[in-house]
């Protein structure tokens, strides 16, 4: 399209007006088949120069034609930039400070939302329209842990470069981080079945020269089939097999260095400090979980607030109990400060703080007192935040029946895959 806009500007400058138009035809054909809205918009303004300066005996009415299709494109454009903005905003609080933490910041960002998003934006049906309008809604229940409609948004998201696969070439990125979304939308509802079958389509497009022909590509496309990978494990139990994958990991991070965000290193540190804290090497996980603590970063306040506590706790599991008491001291108030302290992080910081003094032998009861009440908050609204970055619960069994966390979680994961194939 750069190419075909510049010979219609030649053969404009040379005079050559009726070649110049049939050379913006074909643009505008190919622009409109390939949702390329600015470029159609370009090809229309030298149409609309060469009409008003020139006598090219075109079409009659001409000029009102012109006019109309500039006014929808116009349109169009003004469109998918406030859905975009949207989106952007809406991934920008995410970074920022993840999923919303109380009522008041719900209301926050119901109120953001409300206000911004263009009241007739459902009914578009260009394919940029759409896809920002996905993301803007993907976002929306991603931050309010509405996960069924943000696993809704995501599959619509992706499902517009299955009607439209010539697309995924065009937008490769964006076909990409739909399909992250997706496969993390599958992982928090543990629709494990999905899971696998967006996961094999991901691998096979990393096969692909969409995926290959960029680094940007290379780089995105690694970053968020890894995080599936990791995901998987969490997902089936298999904590310890995941760590093969740490080496692979750490190489891709340096060879990478330039591209990644810190946002995406700071992700991959806690998922490896979380395989390692589930196969049961609680100083592997410290290590990683001080990679984030020690690095002085400005997002995902979240994600520094629970690094922080399973950081505790992996201490705690350790037995290193002369450091115990101003950790708790130094995570209680990191967390106070953050505004990030929820009834089930005190539950846990009240829980280390009574019992790190005690026999480990004598503390099955207090365990399970702990993951009674835990249990009770799971579904809650304002605390199920809590369970998508730490299983309290699979740490509290493993504790209470004495074995690793990977392997309550495998448990639980057979079991209910028996019972999906009993249904």
């Amino acid at each position: 399209l750069h190419e075909q806009l510049d010979h219609a500007r030649i053969l404009y400058n040379k005079g050559l007006y009726r070649q110049s138009l049939k050379s913006l035809s074909r643009i505008k054909e190919m622009a409109k088949s390939h949702h390329q809205v600015t470029f159609w918009l370009q090809a229309l303004i030298l149409e609309k120069k060469i009409e008003s300066l020139h006598i090219t005996r075109s079409l009659e009415n001409r000029a009102e034609e012109l006019a109309v299709e500039v006014d929808e494109l116009n349109f169009r454009l003004v469109m998918i930039g406030r859905l975009s903005n949207l989106a952007l905003q809406l991934y920008g609080w995410y970074i920022r400070a993840g999923h919303v933490r109380n009522k008041a910041e719900e209301k926050a960002v119901r109120e953001f939302y409300r206000k911004r998003l263009p009241t007739d934006a459902a009914v578009q049906t260009g394919f940029y329209e759409k896809l920002y309008l996905f993301q803007c809604q993907a976002w929306y229940g991603f931050i309010l842990q509405d996960l069924l409609a943000y696993y809704r948004s995501c599959q619509r998201w992706v499902d517009l470069f299955h009607r439209e696969p010539f697309m995924r070439k065009v937008e490769a990125q964006q076909y990409i981080k739909g399909m992250h979304n997706l496969l993390n939308a599958h992982f928090l509802l543990t629709n494990h079945e999905r899971f696998m079958v967006a996961l094999r389509e991901f691998e096979h497009f990393q096969r692909s020269g969409e995926a290959t022909i960029s680094a940007n590509n290379r780089v995105q496309t690694f970053v968020y089939l890894y995080i599936a990978k990791i995901n998987r494990h969490f997902m089936e139990g298999t904590f310890t097999q995941g760590l093969k994958l740490v080496p692979e990991i750490e190489d891709k991070l340096d060879e990478y260095a330039l591209q990644l965000d810190r946002h995406r290193v700071l992700v991959f540190y806690y998922k490896i400090a979380c395989l390692y804290f589930g196969s049961g090497d609680r100083e592997r996980t410290i290590e990683f979980l001080n990679r984030i603590i020690h690095w002085r970063a400005d997002l995902r306040v979240d994600l520094q607030c629970y690094a922080r506590l399973l950081h505790l706790i992996a201490h705690y599991e350790l037995g290193n109990y002369a450091i115990l008491e101003s950790l708790i001291k130094s995570v209680y108030r990191f967390m106070l400060k953050m505004r990030n302290l929820s009834v089930v992080e005190k539950e846990i910081l009240v829980f280390l703080q009574k019992t790190f003094h005690k026999d480990p032998r004598k503390l099955k009861t207090d365990f399970r007192v702990l993951c009674d009440k835990l249990r009770k908050y799971e579904q809650d609204p304002q605390e199920r935040r809590s369970f998508m970055y730490l299983d309290f619960v699979s740490w509290l069994e493993s504790r209470i029946r004495e074995v690793p966390v990977q392997d309550v979680i495998r448990e639980r994961h057979l079991s209910s895959r028996k019972s999906a194939i009993g249904r």
